[in-house]
């Protein structure tokens, strides 16, 4: 998987997975746990009386919020009794609600049937977090769709695999997404073990090579539509929306089925590197999964929310599965290469295997620094894809991509501060 060219001047080639046995074609269904736990966007810290409260019976497919007008909702995933609500700190600074419901033996639907008009309504909870409500938003109109048809992390499969097994249903997905969006230029952005599969959809199938990181957003737009999304804007502002295969497969089950879809797809990498995909209902926690494929985890073993690259740590196996989830990885105590709070001996790996082209090699000493203004201002900081080559390179160890991660937070807080206090 890994190769680095003869004189190590390069970057090194990270190739994808490919689906393409009998073993990787199956998901294992885990069992529908005792309790599960939703998280609920809580932006803004809402005090006082909340809509939903301990006790309150929920059942599939309700919308759960704090407030009636509150934009931010999350769909329940079973039926049962709220169990307990409280405050959770998100990674880098989000905030939460997490609600914890105790399922019932019996499931009830909430008798809200899905069709085209009512479905933006809905789906913006759906399996592979889509930003559903972008496409559907007026300013700016997208002009372009592109469907990720393979995951941005390495050692993860699950929108391949949906391309290669379920094409019939991505094609049904697809015309609901052109019907109910406007938007005719669909893309399918595709490696080459799939491209025929893909072909079947309707969508326009663009192959790209099966190397990390050519799936990423930025990559794609660059190498597909030959342009380049500039600091500070997002692709959606440039018209070009990006959802993932699984999030158009979940669109079509929806829609033909007038129910939201509440299982996730993932892929559970064990610490041989070995893996299997699975499905498991929103707000699963980690260790149910686990104990489903009786892995155990030792005391020191590291336990990642997604793949090698872009994933990030957690400190506990009681972390719900969530409509993004898409991995699991862990790693044995003796893997784990441990980070340093060494200096940048300045050899160039890191700006070499840049795909921005972010001269990684200052941006670090400024960043080290705490000074996040020079850094977006001088040092491309915001120019980051958040590939993390950066950190798998690194001669002297140093965790470059969570120093960069904490400096675009620390960044987009001092820019706030300076707005409310204008």
């Amino acid at each position: 998987m890994i190769k680095r060219p003869f004189f190590g001047l390069g970057k090194p080639n990270l190739k994808y997975p490919v689906v393409e046995d009998q073993e990787q074609d199956t998901v294992k269904e885990i069992p529908v746990p005792g309790r599960v736990t939703l998280f609920l966007a809580d932006p803004y810290e809402i005090s006082g009386d909340i809509s939903v409260k301990v006790g309150d019976k929920v059942k599939i497919g309700q919308k759960l919020k704090l407030k009636e007008d509150d934009i931010a909702y999350v769909i329940s995933s079973v039926t049962g009794t709220i169990a307990g609500i409280s405050k959770y700190d998100g990674y880098l600074g989000k905030n939460y609600r997490t609600i914890s419901i105790d399922t019932a033996d019996k499931e009830k639907s909430d008798g809200q049937r899905l069709v085209l008009g009512n479905a933006g309504e809905f789906l913006g909870c759906l399996p592979g977090k889509p930003d559903f409500a972008s496409f559907l938003d007026t300013q700016p109109t997208l002009n372009t769709i592109i469907i990720n048809g393979a995951d941005k992390d390495l050692l993860v499969g699950i929108n391949q695999l949906i391309v290669k097994t379920e094409f019939e249903s991505l094609k049904s997905g697809i015309e609901y997404l052109r019907e109910s969006t406007g938007v005719s230029k669909i893309m399918m952005a595709v490696c080459p073990e799939v491209s025929s599969q893909a072909e079947k959809t309707g969508a326009d199938v663009k192959v790209i090579k099966s190397v990390y990181p050519n799936i990423l957003p930025e990559i794609i737009v660059k190498n597909i539509l030959g342009t380049v999304v500039p600091v500070g804007k997002s692709c959606e502002e440039m018209g070009i929306g990006f959802i993932n295969a699984e999030a158009v497969l979940a669109i079509a089950d929806a829609i033909t089925k007038g129910q939201i879809p509440v299982n996730k797809m993932l892929t559970v990498i064990k610490k041989d590197y070995s893996t299997v995909n699975v499905s498991a209902r929103i707000g699963t926690h980690i260790k149910e999964i686990l104990d489903a494929l009786n892995i155990e985890m030792q005391h020191g073993d590291r336990l990642v929310l997604g793949g090698p690259m872009m994933g990030h740590a957690i400190y506990s196996e009681d972390v719900p599965v969530s409509w993004d989830t898409d991995a699991i990885m862990l790693q044995d105590k003796n893997q784990i290469i441990l980070n340093s709070d060494s200096q940048c001996i300045n050899c160039g790996e890191c700006v070499r295997a840049c795909p921005a082209k972010v001269p990684v090699n200052m941006l670090i000493r400024v960043l080290e620094n705490g000074l996040y203004e020079e850094a977006a201002k001088e040092y491309d900081l915001l120019s980051c894809i958040e590939c993390g080559f950066c950190t798998y390179v690194c001669t002297a160890r140093i965790p470059i991509f969570h120093y960069i991660m904490l400096g675009k937070y620390e960044f987009a807080r001092i820019k706030s501060m300076e707005e409310s206090n204008a």
